[in-house]
């Protein structure tokens, strides 16, 4: 009789302390969704949001870098124009390397401000060169409008900042007579070259 009950004793004990731990957990998910509920309410937070800011990094990198190459298709378009205008071809093999008064009229080549033109405009991202029909040799490549401004009101001692692509800061495409320029001085940039061109005075002005 003493066995039987401790073990009902015992029993009952055991029930009581299931339902209390049951009691606990209950009252500490309670809690636990109670402070969600507050900073949910007080704080709300865009996960979205959060998880897709570096898509949105990424779509705007995207567009920028479709921006640019859009920019710089439309600028070789006009290059293109340019060519096709005074009916320009690209140099032949075995033209390439040749000195510019040795080669034919009608034609466009690369050179860094040397005597002798070639095929391509190389790693060294070479100043485009048109040698027109009517004899005349041009420099071509992208300036300020400020500089471009300079040679257009006929100034005299002046430089214009080429480059053999167009950038932010010049994306005017222009040409200028070889003749007109005194210096051509090519200078190594981290992403490529410039061409300064200093221009003593325009022959038309020469008294």
């Amino acid at each position: 009789m003493a066995g039987a009950f401790l073990l009902s004793g015992l029993g009952r004990i055991l029930t009581a302390m299931k339902w209390w731990y049951l009691f606990l957990v209950t009252v500490l998910l309670g809690i636990v969704m109670l402070a969600y509920l507050i900073i949910r309410l007080n704080f709300p937070i865009n996960f979205g949001g959060i998880f897709g800011m570096d898509d949105r990094a990424k779509a705007t990198q995207s567009d920028g870098g479709k921006a640019s190459a859009a920019k710089t298709a439309s600028k070789d378009v006009l290059l293109d124009e340019l060519r096709q205008r005074h009916q320009l071809r690209a140099l032949t093999a075995i033209e390439d390397g040749k000195p510019i008064q040795e080669l034919p009229k009608g034609i466009y080549g690369f050179s860094t401000c040397g005597e002798s033109l070639n095929a391509a405009r190389g790693i060294k991202a070479s100043l485009e060169i048109h040698r027109r029909r009517d004899g005349i040799d041009y420099y071509v490549g992208y300036a300020s409008d400020e500089d471009i401004g300079k040679y257009l009101a006929r100034q005299k001692n002046f430089h214009i900042l080429t480059f053999p692509r167009a950038t932010d800061k010049a994306s005017s495409l222009f040409e200028i007579p070889i003749d007109f320029v005194s210096k051509c001085e090519a200078r190594q940039l981290s992403d490529g070259y410039l061409f300064d061109l200093f221009v003593r005075d325009i022959p038309e002005l020469q008294s």
